[in-house]
């Protein structure tokens, strides 16, 4: 019988070997450094866009995700935070150099067309038509018209009261994550020329990013955790669950009911979000340097962006176990369960334990859960 979603990797997984502590339905299929820091990544096609701070733009072949490699880059003259790729050219937030427009038609060849200075350090970027909307720190949101790509000529802006970090664009509206002070700012952007800001959610501690998926904004919020905010009304935004991670979210995306976040100290986060109002997290995998800081999710894999180590290719299995065929469930008359193996002083030592969403447990209470033996995933009631 089959709980929740599952998929035929994961149901590998529990079979053949106990995971690493570090991970949880999710694994490492890929690996490409970068020469200096890496901050942003976007995904099109083939290929991945990493911004690197000290390295400009790195164009990465993705189209094996289990071999990806480096076939152009093209140096920008600040420091790259964030890239946004559409139309054949990556947008590059680079710093105190504005937005850089690189074309990107010949992967191999990246070179810059057009540049659009900004106030003060364009730390992300998001596309939105012929239009790019820049989060800019100090200066907030800047709309720039790159209708001509080599002329990008800034055409409006909104000052918000906080320090612009990251943008997402949603239709006429952009998301911005306003920093310390600033919380979640929704912007209207109808009239590029005249941007202004119809609504606001105050944060805990400093809004990052900002990921947004139908009704829903997903905020990284830095040392307060990750926020699900409703934005069907995005004159009112309004908090609908947070869940504290004892890491700091720097960078999260969104997509098919699941949320992914960069915790900087503890690597890939994944949530379920199919109740928005209970995120529940399914998945995990610590990065390799524990220096997480932007993600982007494209099909079936997951871009994670570690500062120190480049960019790393993940891929969720979907939470849920499938029991091994015929296999027994174990439902003792009273006391809990002891599994064949463990000591009475150390229930379950010898074997790993999941709930019927596929979260590792160290400490089950009553209910029901699924023992993985060598040989064997196994159904157990645990009767306390």
């Amino acid at each position: 019988m089959k709980y929740a979603s599952v998929s035929a990797a994961l149901c590998l997984c529990l079979l053949v070997g106990v995971a690493p502590a570090d991970s949880l339905n999710v694994r490492l299929v890929g690996h490409c450094d970068t020469p200096g820091s890496a901050g942003g990544v976007a995904v099109s096609g083939s290929y991945a866009y990493v911004a690197d701070e000290s390295a400009g733009l790195r164009v990465i072949s993705v189209a094996d995700p289990a071999n990806p490699s480096e076939v152009g880059y093209c140096d920008t003259p600040g420091e790259a935070y964030g890239v946004a790729v559409s139309g054949g050219y990556a947008n590059v937030a680079d710093g105190d150099s504005g937005l850089r427009v690189i074309s990107v038609v010949d992967p191999a060849h990246p070179v810059e067309v057009g540049y659009c200075n900004t106030p003060a350090s364009a730390t992300a970027a998001a596309v939105a038509g012929s239009h790019v909307c820049v989060a800019d720190w100090t200066s907030g949101l800047r709309v720039i018209s790159v209708a001509d790509p080599a002329h990008p000529v800034e055409v409006g802006y909104c000052d918000l009261s906080g320090w612009a970090l990251g943008v997402a664009v949603v239709d006429s509206y952009a998301y911005v994550a306003d920093g310390d002070v600033g919380g979640l700012r929704v912007v209207s952007i109808a009239d590029p020329a005249h941007p202004i800001e119809v609504g606001h959610w105050a944060n805990r501690d400093r809004a990052f990013d900002v990921a947004v998926s139908g009704d829903h904004a997903y905020v990284a919020d830095y040392g307060g955790g990750f926020d699900v905010i409703s934005v069907a009304d995005p004159a009112h935004p309004a908090e609908l669950a947070w869940y504290f991670l004892s890491g700091l979210a720097y960078g999260v995306a969104a997509s098919g009911g699941l949320a992914y976040v960069a915790d900087y100290y503890h690597g890939l986060r994944v949530f379920s979000v199919s109740d928005p109002t209970n995120p529940v997290e399914v998945g995990y995998y610590k990065t390799e340097s524990d220096k997480a800081v932007d993600v982007a999710v494209d099909g079936d894999y997951v871009y994670v962006i570690d500062s120190d180590s480049g960019l790393e290719i993940y891929e969720y299995y979907g939470a849920g176990v499938e029991e091994t065929p015929s296999a027994e469930v174990r439902a003792p008359k009273s006391g809990p369960t002891i599994v064949p193996g463990a000591s009475a002083s150390s229930r379950f030592a010898s074997c790993v334990i999941f709930d019927a969403m596929g979260r590792r447990v160290v400490n089950p209470r009553s209910g029901v859960y699924f023992v993985r033996e060598p040989s064997a995933v196994t159904k157990v009631v645990v009767q306390r």
